[in-house]
């Protein structure tokens, strides 16, 4: 009988990977080599999936917390992070989005690789298909997020956010220019099919 587990590694972290959730893939890895954190932050890495970029987190964070609703992604990452020697760091729970986080807690830094990808309805019914399907026009989970991220952050903090050139880079930095943050694309990737994948850095 086939194992549900396959194996990914960077650099030299280790992964178990669920069949049932996101496998790292380019933006995964392009995000991990862009993390940039000073030792002793408090880091929340929403939609954490395998748990790739909390885990290589937790190196130098003093906490972090990680959310995600897929139940196996949770139940993966916490097994990857005791693979890994950093389960005392971090803190797991099933929920959409900042939903299970305590209101009070503000973070240093937030982490969210988002599902970006225009999507139709039907396109998220599975717990895998939810990883990148973004809704129509692929800012669904994306504008839901910007909407409540500075509540979680702390004065000085930052948010690390990726995100496809199809769905609207332009109106993810006005939105938080709006709200008087600075933002600040610092890497891209081209993807096949006239697709770039960007990291955006946002600043208080």
């Amino acid at each position: 009988m086939p194992s549900p587990f396959k194996q990914v590694f960077f650099e030299d972290f280790t992964f178990h990977i669920h069949e049932s959730v996101y496998e790292p893939a380019e933006d995964s890895f392009l995000f991990a080599d862009c993390l940039d954190l000073k030792r002793g932050e408090v880091v929340l890495d929403v939609g954490t999936g395998c748990g790739i970029l909390g885990i290589i987190s937790a190196d130098k964070a003093k906490k972090v917390v990680a959310t995600d609703l897929n139940p196996y992604a949770v139940r993966c990452a916490r097994n990857n992070a005791k693979i890994n020697g950093v389960a005392n760091k971090i803190l797991f729970m099933q929920g959409d989005l900042f939903r299970p986080v305590v209101q009070e807690e503000l973070f240093d830094l937030i982490l969210f690789n988002a599902p970006y990808l225009p999507s139709a309805p039907s396109e998220s019914r599975s717990w895998l298909n939810r990883a990148w399907a973004g809704g129509i026009d692929g800012r669904q989970i994306i504008d839901r997020f910007i909407c409540n991220a500075s509540k979680y952050l702390r004065e000085n903090g930052r948010i690390l956010l990726m995100q496809s050139t199809l769905s609207d880079v332009d109106k993810t930095l006005h939105k938080f220019e709006k709200d008087k943050f600075k933002t600040n694309i610092i890497v891209d990737c081209a993807l096949p099919f006239f697709e770039q994948i960007v990291l955006i850095k946002v600043e208080r």
